[in-house]
């Protein structure tokens, strides 16, 4: 991306008012909403606390010029009185956002995660490739956009309680100190933005960047053991270096932008200090107004100037926001593309009792060659089929095609739906957990006892895994103590405890012995579990009823095993 630009457009802002809207009148937004109410009397309490603390410092500062020590140490008290009030209003108007920006930021977060989770929405944006990091996305961007935009809200709102809080303030003591403030905060402010503009697309490229760098940081990790034994660790090396180097380039370009924004800011924030001094000044040297006045001229000054240079003060803050913006919503417009890519030429008509295919041709989405071409079989239950074929793609596509997985192709595909059929690939998939969560089915944690997941722990010589695990409820990471072998019969456990109409198995005999694999099938049998196994050609045919082979250019043959 351009680091000139940013998909900041129309679309996103009109996204962001969505969201803000979405939150108000969700099951939290009465609870947000007394909170954000919360916030604005105390904002209002803070600005008036000030506008006091302003008078008081000028009384306090005059008491000193005429050396009035009763006024001295009246002034004083009240001095440390509107102290004490501030800090308790800041302190609860901070522990205030903080809640709310927590409120918010969990709401949001499992808004995504739910968009993101659902209808496989996750499968197809890996699949495309279309969107980078939506994990690093929904948990540092929704941190970072909940925070800082409930922040740059209070900010403006305080802002503007300010304006017109000194506005008369700073009026009644010199208009012409009033017409400099709002001179000196415009003008800084279009100065801010000039040398500031190229920040907005540094910080997005740089927030893709680091991703990109935590990211292969993260498939080392997960890829220990293979990386160590094909030893691949120059290569990995160079990637990680080279990650690097592309993003401490382009930090260095956000660092020099910073550095001629910090030149202006820091310059500008000096002379608030002075400018007042110079217009009131001479004031008091004519008697026309006192000493303290000064001092009062200096503070309402010095928040007039904070409240018109949001910009200048801000504009690094600014500039990442609006890269958080963009990405976040670069996602929901990849979550919203993926559930409206879902269209597919295939048909899946839901009917219990059997899977089948009805004219059925799946292509290939890199080169377009057929890989199935009109299959027309089926498989009522009962039915345990075998699939062979040296097209191993083609075979995938038929087990992703039936799972809902793979739409490029046409015909119509019949099945049970998708909680009455389990599918298991060749590297199964054990969730972190405890042995009962990756055993035992969501919904049927309390239909399943733990009698009967050792039964069928036993029934497949798992004791050793069961010991080795600590036990049903021992946290663990199971590719770290596991076998391939193992992982497989694990998985095997968790269908024959789900105890589904009909499985699809994906080359089970990889890691398992034949007699592993038979013993598994004849279980499958007893539980009247209707079994598809993409299998290989040395297969027994004891335990199946049909072969459907796969001939390669998308031919297909059917033969029943008497």
């Amino acid at each position: 991306m351009n680091a000139q630009q940013i998909p900041v457009n129309g679309q996103t802002r009109v996204r962001f008012i969505r969201v803000v809207k979405a939150f108000s009148a969700s099951e939290v937004g009465g609870k947000a909403i007394r909170l954000f109410a919360l916030l604005i009397a105390l904002l209002l309490g803070v600005s008036g606390l000030n506008v006091v603390n302003s008078y008081v410092g000028r009384d306090f500062m005059t008491a000193i010029e005429n050396r009035n020590s009763a006024e001295f140490i009246w002034q004083a008290i009240l001095y440390f009185g509107v102290f004490a009030a501030c800090t308790a209003v800041a302190v609860v108007f901070r522990f205030t956002e903080e809640r709310l920006g927590l409120i918010w930021r969990e709401w949001l977060t499992r808004r995504l995660v739910t968009l993101y989770l659902g209808d496989r929405t996750y499968y197809r944006l890996k699949a495309t490739g279309e969107m980078d990091n939506p994990d690093e996305r929904i948990a540092d961007d929704v941190r970072a956009f909940t925070v800082t935009t409930l922040s740059f809200i209070l900010m403006i709102l305080n802002g503007t309680i300010t304006v017109v809080a000194f506005s008369g303030v700073m009026w009644s003591i010199s208009p012409m100190l009033f017409a400099v403030t709002v001179v000196y905060a415009v003008s800084g402010s279009f100065i801010a933005v000039g040398l500031g503009r190229p920040l907005v697309g540094l910080n997005y490229s740089q927030l893709e960047k680091e991703a990109n760098f935590r990211s292969d940081l993260i498939h080392v990790r997960e890829n220990a053991e293979s990386v160590a034994l094909a030893r691949r660790e120059g290569r990995v090396r160079a990637r990680l270096l080279h990650r690097l180097g592309e993003l401490a380039a382009n930090f260095e370009k956000i660092i020099a932008v910073n550095r001629n924004l910090g030149f202006f800011t820091t310059g500008y924030n000096y002379l608030i200090q002075i400018i007042p001094a110079l217009v009131v000044a001479p004031l008091f040297m004519r008697g026309e107004v006192q000493f303290g006045v000064i001092t009062q001229s200096a503070m309402a000054f010095a928040q007039l100037v904070g409240a018109f240079s949001l910009i200048v003060t801000q504009f690094q803050s600014i500039s990442s926001f609006a890269a958080v913006v963009s990405r976040l919503g670069s996602l929901g417009e990849a979550i919203e593309q993926a559930k409206s890519s879902e269209v597919s030429g295939i048909e899946v008509v839901r009917e219990q009792g059997r899977i089948a295919y009805e004219s059925l041709t799946l292509w290939s989405p890199k080169d377009g060659r057929p890989l199935v071409k009109e299959l027309s079989a089926s498989v009522p239950c009962g039915t345990r089929l075998l699939v062979l074929g040296s097209d191993e793609t083609a075979k995938l596509a038929l087990l992703r095609a039936t799972a809902g997985l793979w739409n490029n192709g046409e015909g119509r595909i019949i099945r049970p739906g998708l909680d009455h059929i389990l599918f298991l690939p060749e590297r199964p998939y054990l969730p972190p957990g405890t042995l009962r969560e990756v055993l035992v089915r969501t919904g049927q944690e309390h239909a399943i006892s733990d009698v009967r997941i050792l039964d069928t722990l036993r029934a497949l010589n798992l004791e050793p895994v069961l010991m080795r695990s600590g036990g049903l409820y021992a946290e663990q990471d199971w590719d770290d103590i596991l076998s391939l072998g193992e992982q497989q019969l694990l998985a095997f456990t968790h269908m024959l405890l789900a105890a589904p109409r009909f499985a699809f198995l994906d080359r089970a005999s990889t890691a398992l012995s034949p007699e592993q694999v038979e013993h598994i099938l004849t279980m499958l049998c007893e539980h009247a579990i209707t079994y598809i196994n993409i299998g290989e050609v040395d297969d027994r045919l004891d335990y199946y009823d049909a072969v459907l082979e796969l001939t390669g250019d998308g031919g297909w043959k059917w033969t029943s095993i008497p």
